[in-house]
């Protein structure tokens, strides 16, 4: 079964061709809580104020199915077909983007399922290997930019999807892959060794449930990390959980939502001061277009964890942690304040440190990956 796609009548979700030039000669619009350095590249986003790119937006807000355009990228997605017969057809637009997101990566088995990994670099860089996790309902792809940049600095970099999410295996729930955080730890093992990533190397996580299940991963392999890095991540019991975790825990409403298109560039735009241009949103839809498999994923993941729980595993096992850890964190995140930040310092202040990205949200390595790979390199 097809992830769903709501579109209002009359209108079909294929982008026309020349939304993304429009898009680029589109007067600038205001920026908030954003300064701009000089010389500073906004390709990749769009200011949260500029209009969307259709005639009838106020009729898209409304409606029983609104929730589906509640952003800008996603109202902009929504165009009129260019033939009558594309009308509506969700197949058009998956033959249009299917081949996207697919950069510095590679499908590979591992185990029983298979696994998207990107990998840019070399095996034998002499600066060593940086591992980079992603959170939900993200992927990989997010860390795309970094792991370029990273790799002309002379690192090797690895960015898997985890099962269920991005490009990788989504796997039938309960009877093939459990979605447990104990589950996850073992398949990370698994891929880990297939791509030969030799220990200790530097690891890299950011964001909700399964970026948090790279922090548990790292509390019971202390051996295998030499340096950690988590950007925008909870860290504390008193972090907040955005609505939709909480949406995906209630029955029947939860499996409504998980089938939710736009569910995942939705998720990024409200954490971000920025908006997804159309060609990159394009890329975090495309799984949950194909198949219903990543929201069920999605889903059986967020019910199986104990949100509270795993917070404080977290913030007492770094209190002993004798790693040195940098946490990047973007002041401009709208789901997690800076405060977890300061707190999960103030834990093990020896070997924590902290540094605040002006301008980048709760997914920094979209929104500004220089100013990531800055804190990267200062770091390292």
């Amino acid at each position: 079964m097809a992830a769903m796609a709501w579109c209002a009548p009359g209108r079909s979700l294929a982008p026309p061709p020349w939304r993304s030039q429009q898009l680029e000669n589109r007067p600038p619009a205001r920026f908030h809580h954003v300064r701009a350095a000089a010389g500073r590249n906004f390709d990749d986003q769009q200011p949260m104020d500029a209009e969307p790119n259709c005639d009838s937006d106020e009729r898209l807000r409304s409606g029983p199915f609104s929730f589906v355009t509640d952003n800008a990228s996603s109202r902009g997605s929504l165009q009129m077909p260019n033939e009558p017969w594309q009308d509506g057809n969700v197949g058009v637009m998956m033959s249009q983007i299917k081949d996207k997101g697919r950069d510095f990566g590679s499908f590979m088995d591992v185990g029983e399922f298979s696994w998207f990994v990107r990998e840019t670099g070399s095996k034998s860089a002499k600066k060593g290997t940086i591992v980079f996790l992603h959170g939900a309902p993200s992927q990989s792809y997010s860390y795309r930019n970094v792991m370029a940049q990273m790799a002309d600095a002379g690192y090797r970099c690895i960015a898997p999807d985890w099962l269920g999410f991005g490009l990788s295996q989504a796997p039938q729930p309960v009877f093939r892959f459990s979605y447990t955080e104990e589950a996850y730890h073992e398949e990370l093992n698994k891929v880990l060794a297939q791509v030969e990533v030799e220990s200790p190397f530097i690891l890299v996580t950011q964001g909700f449930l399964v970026g948090s299940f790279g922090l548990t991963w790292a509390l019971k392999n202390t051996e295998r990390v030499s340096k950690l890095v988590i950007l925008n991540t909870p860290l504390t019991p008193s972090a907040p959980l955005p609505g939709l975790f909480n949406q995906l825990r209630l029955p029947f409403l939860g499996e409504f939502i998980s089938q939710d298109a736009m569910m995942a560039e939705k998720f990024i735009e409200k954490g971000s001061a920025y908006v997804l241009k159309v060609e990159k949103a394009d890329v975090y839809r495309l799984p949950y277009l194909g198949s219903s498999g990543p929201g069920f994923a999605l889903l059986e993941a967020a019910r199986k964890v104990s949100f509270p729980s795993l917070m404080s595993t977290i913030s007492a096992g770094f209190k002993s942690w004798s790693k040195p850890t940098l946490v990047a964190w973007g002041q401009e995140d709208k789901y997690l304040p800076k405060t977890q930040a300061m707190e999960f310092e103030k834990l093990n202040p020896d070997v924590i440190r902290t540094v605040l990205m002006e301008g980048a949200g709760h997914m920094p390595q979209e929104d500004w990956p220089e100013k990531v790979v800055e804190a990267l390199a200062a770091f390292l």
